[in-house]
């Protein structure tokens, strides 16, 4: 059912050791789904080097303490979160006409009821390895390289803000990677801009529902459906960075379905350019 999708990078320098990015988005995580929460246990199996979460973690405040236990020894390994719309806030229904039709969701006019988000922020940051990188920067060293983490949080309900995170990278960095729930052009091209190396982000679900032959038929927000999940480039007038979108592992559940886009995780393998 879940699948670890694997795919190449070219984005380190041309003396870079290989590094393996597990890139983990949209759990929407209920305490029930032990299938789910099995698989999260056998990921330190793929012993990554950084640990990358896109956001939409939870979708119950009871989910916190399973998904922590799950995730294990991947908590030592170092990494960098940022957080979706459903990590502040209860999933509600929403029409998924709506989403076909519009191509993406509507923020509902009266405010959900909030999940605790700083209990999560708490959970992911305990060990020292996990960074919170929602509106933040921070360089990390992993395998000999210094890599430079920048983030916001989610575009597609307007919680980010670039500006607190925008400008060059920092000197001496080998490597510089934005981290987004919402991969919204905004974002990617301010990245860009940048000199962001690599962009991951996560939200579309990968389409969640696809069309054999066609591809996803929504993203859910302003890029096109042929990047809906995968690697891609994404360019500027002025620049280009790689960019990866996480189909993810969950959906809502209010839409508790798939078709033809299986539930995935990423181990990227970054390599010389």
């Amino acid at each position: 059912m879940f699948r670890v999708r694997r795919v190449t990078a070219p984005v380190l320098p041309t003396d870079g050791e290989p590094l393996r990015v597990l890139h983990i988005s949209d759990l929407h995580l209920l305490p029930s789904q032990e299938l789910k929460l099995n698989f999260l246990r056998a990921l330190a199996d793929l012993e990554p080097d950084l640990i990358i979460t896109t956001g939409d973690n939870i979708s119950s405040d009871a989910a916190i303490l399973p998904l922590m236990s799950a995730l294990g020894r991947l908590q030592d390994v170092p990494g960098g979160f940022v957080f979706g719309s459903n990590d502040f806030h209860v999933p509600e229904f929403k029409s998924p006409l709506r989403y076909v039709l519009n191509g993406r969701s509507t923020p509902s006019a009266e405010p959900p009821a909030r999940l605790a988000i700083d209990q999560l922020r708490a959970a992911f940051t305990r060990s020292g390895s996990w960074r919170d990188l929602n509106e933040r920067r921070a360089v990390v060293e992993v395998k000999g390289h210094r890599i430079e983490l920048r983030g916001t949080s989610d575009a597609h309900h307007d919680l980010d803000d670039y500006s607190e995170v925008a400008g060059p990278a920092a000197d001496g960095v080998d490597l510089s990677l934005g981290v987004t729930h919402a991969p919204y052009r905004r974002i990617l091209d301010a990245m860009t801009d940048d000199g962001v190396d690599l962009i991951l982000a996560g939200h579309t679900h990968g389409g969640q529902v696809c069309v054999p032959g066609y591809g996803a038929l929504t993203t859910n927000c302003d890029i096109d459906r042929r990047r809906a999940k995968g690697l891609s480039e994404h360019h500027t007038a002025t620049g280009r960075s790689w960019l990866h979108v996480s189909a993810g592992l969950g959906t809502s559940p209010f839409a508790p379905y798939r078709f033809a886009c299986p539930p995935e995780v990423t181990l990227l393998t970054l390599v010389p350019a």
